[in-house]
């Protein structure tokens, strides 16, 4: 009996304390590739012999950057690319949840929109800026057009996967009880979309700074990308590797941050919580 009860108890205990060092060890390597990066950095024009003035190394760049953050115009063109990348997400998300959960649980406006949407779809956003240009010139509003357009894709593919992915039984199960269409949607459609969604939300944050940022460098929309041109046709180099270096350190956090969020609201979820076989 004794030997019953302690040997799971015992392999818990051993599997928990795997899950803790093998997350441990990938943290680890995951730092010393950053680290290692940031060596490269700081030595590849001494060892590949560039001159500095076009490579400048890691520590010219953060001094740079430095400089930079004790101004104001630095805080207002990084709070132009905030707002434009926070905006377009918001309305690529909402546009996104909303369109695919219509098109996903209605068979017939599927069949109708299918073509169209194979068809916009491959599209690349910055196909799109002559005609952003043509409509609202070189605003912010043409910026957030390509960013709108890149994100929604993201968001609205994940979520028409979601709504197929609902057991048929289930739905069923509601309609044969004579649910609502919105209680459908919210107790059986959607716990088994939220994790879709998150998906692509994840990969809209992404996708939406890298367009806000591509944006206002050709079009030239308030924002980083606007001051990365200025300081390329100044012949700042120091100014443009210490923005390209923000605009990276921009989009790790926003990647991590959208992986905290999606475990922290999936954390019920099987993919998510950490579950121990026993």
């Amino acid at each position: 009996m004794d030997t019953t009860i302690v040997a799971p108890t015992a392999a818990i205990s051993t599997t928990r304390k795997r899950g803790i060092s093998i997350q441990t060890r990938n943290r680890l390597i995951g730092l010393a590739g950053v680290l290692t990066a940031l060596i490269v950095l700081e030595f590849l024009p001494y060892i590949a012999g560039i001159n500095p003035e076009f490579l400048p190394p890691l520590h010219v760049m953060i001094a740079s950057l430095l400089e930079q953050m004790g101004t104001a115009q630095f805080w207002g063109m990084l709070g132009s690319t905030l707002m434009g990348w926070a905006i377009g997400l918001a309305i690529s998300l909402v546009a996104g949840v909303v369109l695919g959960t219509i098109i996903g649980m209605l068979p017939i406006v599927r069949k109708l929109t299918s073509s169209t949407i194979e068809f916009l779809r491959p599209i690349p956003s910055v196909a799109l800026i002559p005609l952003a240009v043509l409509l609202f010139g070189t605003t912010m509003q043409s910026t957030l057009l390509l960013v709108v357009y890149a994100g929604f894709w993201q968001v609205l593919i994940q979520v028409l996967y979601g709504v197929q992915d609902v057991d048929p039984v289930a739905r069923d199960t509601a309609k044969s009880f004579r649910f609502s269409l919105w209680r459908q949607i919210r107790t059986v459609v959607w716990p088994t979309m939220l994790p879709y969604v998150l998906t692509g939300f994840r990969l809209a944050a992404t996708v939406c700074l890298v367009l806000e940022v591509t944006g206002e460098l050709v079009i030239g929309s308030p924002g980083i990308g606007k001051q990365i041109l200025l300081a390329q046709t100044g012949g700042n180099n120091p100014v443009i590797y210490s923005l390209v270096l923000l605009t990276g350190i921009l989009g790790v956090a926003v990647n991590l941050g959208a992986g905290r969020l999606q475990s922290f609201l999936l954390r019920w979820h099987p993919s998510v919580r950490k579950e121990v076989p026993l």
